[in-house]
């Protein structure tokens, strides 16, 4: 069985005066704006590489929970964050690496399958297949 969710955004204007509205399929996100200031001038607002975070962060905490049932523990709590990297390259820009940060409380759960657990829902959560960049790991059981 296959999922498809869908995201959209429409853009007006040049690159450095235009701007933009992003929603989502849920709703959640309904015309949220964003603008070359807000993605490249840290002016508040959403951008790409916030939502790829806030993306890469959620399904990585659905993976942990996974993994670690499926060892036989029950998290109480995981609390995930993806620090995503924008660089220059050749090209123009590229996403180049993504940190993920995340603390877990999960009873009864050693550090070393807590370790296990967690590289392997690096590896295997879908949003971090999608990337061609460096994703690091700092992972802390509470």
């Amino acid at each position: 069985m296959s999922i498809q969710k869908n995201g959209s955004a429409v853009w007006q204007g040049g690159l450095k005066d235009g701007k933009g509205t992003v929603s989502t399929q849920s709703g959640t996100l309904s015309e949220a704006p964003y603008s070359f200031a807000k993605r490249f001038e840290d002016e508040a607002g959403a951008n790409p590489e916030e939502l790829i975070g806030a993306a890469h962060a959620s399904c990585y905490s659905m993976a942990l929970s996974m993994i670690l049932g499926e060892a036989g523990y029950t998290p109480e709590r995981i609390a995930s964050r993806a620090s995503v990297t924008l660089a220059p390259d050749d090209s123009g820009f590229s996403i180049s690496a993504i940190h993920l940060e995340t603390r877990a409380s999960v009873p009864g759960a050693d550090e070393a399958a807590f370790q296990d657990a967690a590289e392997k829902a690096k590896a295997g959560c879908p949003v971090s297949k999608l990337f061609n960049a460096e994703i690091t790991l700092d992972a802390k059981l509470d």
